[in-house]
């Protein structure tokens, strides 16, 4: 393909999706193996992808970026449903930009050269993962922060929450001062399955091997350890397939890969056989409709799910995906459930309605990377308000050994994240309370104030969270307040690191970071930190 060819086009999706944020547009943009000069913009629900063994056999000389023009003053807070994949980039003047805020996953990257994290205005991100920066990751504005398995040159800057898990350069654990969190391995991950292609033009889904233990990238080795399944294993589902269709390939043994485009789903989609991959190109997206579930996982081992945007449908779901049925109890210790880049809207786009988003019933579920989110803002006023995007809880985890990597939920109207398992390990949590509480009297938990943002029940006797921030804008009210942002039970097993509250803008109040420790949020939008509880 021309280069001149290539350029018009990425132009061309660029000019289409740049102010896109709530459009059924989708795309992916596919790169086989070879040298580009290119400068690829990407807007909303896009994702560029390289499709060699390794992010160095597809070279981009320009950029792969994301700017903020579109919604001044250089503003990243709404940059979404984004991402970069398996490429590696000689940027122009050194220096690459992705100033993005959330569910805009930087995956298997190599950059050559810096890396640079907002636009200059506002942002409030983000991830890296399994990602090689020769130069140095400039943060910026960047509210927070996580990058897992990866290696950088250096890093340059901090807010409120920067967390570094198994990444070689990165800086010292010195919460809150500057606010890094430093975990020098990773416990347990899978990297998430990937598009390939091979020199005779032949496709295959690269499934990686579940790690323990890691630091770094995957792929400077030959690819890293894993498995390719021929794409003769995956039903490709193109837009216009039905849920039936769908199941009907689950039923039969097939993988799914789901191609770019907004899929309406008459029943729930149901996996039920081990090690089945569910993979979404183009920021893919689900709506189930009536009521029902997009997704429910049996309790088996090895499922894969990836790349998706679950959208709530109009008529409330009790949930929107749930991994395991109620009770499950199977060891899934050496071969867990994934779930990667996953993303969860109620409102935005319509007026969404979800009791709870995401449910995990099974144990040892790793996740990596999950933005749910109840929307603040829409396509207009009918698609968002407190009673209309309803939504009580984002996440419950109800199994033992479960472990998030990157777990951003944010506005619900209670309890954002409950956790009842045993043994579950959170690395980063990015939460903020509610714009749209009307008043104080329709947002009590019993005689309390208010609801945390994240709950550690009684059930659990073993707990461990680092770098977790929880932030209030009550703007429809200033009034309301929240008695704390995180509750546990004050126990040895149950342990937090790195804790942070803001206010912004002083609009509203959170009384305690964790239980009755930690100050009150005060007016200048100045951090509250609780460096470990207990």
């Amino acid at each position: 393909m021309p280069g001149a060819e290539i350029q018009r086009t990425v132009d061309g999706i660029f000019a289409e999706q740049e102010k896109n944020q709530f459009g059924s547009q989708r795309y992916a943009v596919l790169f086989k193996p070879g040298e580009y000069a290119a400068d690829v913009n990407v807007g909303f629900y896009t994702q560029v992808l390289g499709l060699g063994r390794t992010p160095d056999d597809v070279t981009i000389n320009g950029a792969v970026h994301v700017e903020a023009d579109w919604f001044p003053p250089n503003n990243a807070t709404r940059n979404f449903w984004r991402g970069a994949e398996n490429l590696s980039v000689n940027p122009v003047g050194g220096a690459d930009q992705w100033a993005v805020s959330q569910a805009s996953p930087y995956r298997r990257m190599h950059i050559r050269g810096d890396l640079r994290l907002d636009d200059g205005g506002w942002s409030s991100g983000g991830w890296i993962s399994d990602t090689k920066i020769d130069g140095r990751v400039r943060s910026g504005s960047q509210q927070q922060w996580i990058s897992r398995d990866s290696q950088f040159g250096g890093w340059t800057g901090s807010t409120w929450n920067m967390v570094f898990v198994g990444v070689e350069g990165a800086p010292a654990g010195t919460f809150p001062d500057p606010p890094y969190t430093t975990v020098d391995r990773t416990p347990v991950v899978r990297e998430k399955p990937c598009l390939q292609v091979d020199e005779a033009g032949n496709y295959c889904v690269f499934v990686p091997a579940l790690r323990s233990a890691t630091s770094g990238v995957t792929w400077e080795h030959f690819g890293g350890p894993g498995v390719s399944l021929p794409i003769e294993e995956f039903f490709v589902v193109l837009p216009g397939a039905s849920a039936a269709e769908m199941n009907a390939a689950l039923a039969a043994g097939k993988n799914l890969l789901i191609t770019p485009g907004v899929y309406c789903l008459e029943e729930t989609l149901r996996v039920t056989r081990p090690d089945t991959v569910v993979l979404g190109l183009g920021i893919a997206t689900f709506v189930p409709l009536g009521g029902i579930a997009a997704v429910e996982v049996a309790d088996v081992d090895g499922v894969k799910i990836a790349g998706l945007l679950v959208e709530a449908g109009t008529t409330a779901s009790a949930v929107l995906m749930q991994i395991g049925p109620p009770g499950a109890d199977a060891d899934h210790s050496a071969n867990p459930v994934s779930l990667h880049d996953v993303f969860f809207r109620v409102g935005g786009a319509v007026a969404g309605k979800a009791h709870t988003s995401l449910v995990v019933n099974s144990n040892h579920v790793i996740g990596d990377h999950l933005w749910i989110w109840r929307a603040d803002h829409g396509a207009d006023d009918s698609c968002v308000g407190w009673s209309v995007n309803t939504g009580d809880t984002g996440l419950v985890v109800n199994g033992d050994e479960v472990t998030v990597y990157g777990l951003f939920v944010e506005h619900f109207q209670k309890t954002q994240v409950v956790w009842n398992g045993d043994g579950g390990r959170t690395y980063f949590f990015q939460n903020e309370m509610p714009y749209d509480v009307p008043d104080q009297a329709v947002w009590m938990n019993g005689a309390t104030e208010g609801y945390p943002a994240y709950l550690v029940t009684s059930a659990a006797t073993r707990h461990e969270a680092w770098g977790l921030g929880s932030y209030c804008y009550f703007n429809a009210n200033p009034s309301v307040a929240s008695e704390c942002a995180f509750s546990g039970p004050d126990s040895p097993g149950v342990r937090f690191h790195s804790l942070v509250t803001v206010s912004l803008n002083y609009q509203g109040t959170i009384a305690h970071v964790i239980n009755g420790t930690g100050a009150t949020t005060p007016a200048d939008t100045q951090p509250v930190n609780v460096t470990r509880h207990p």
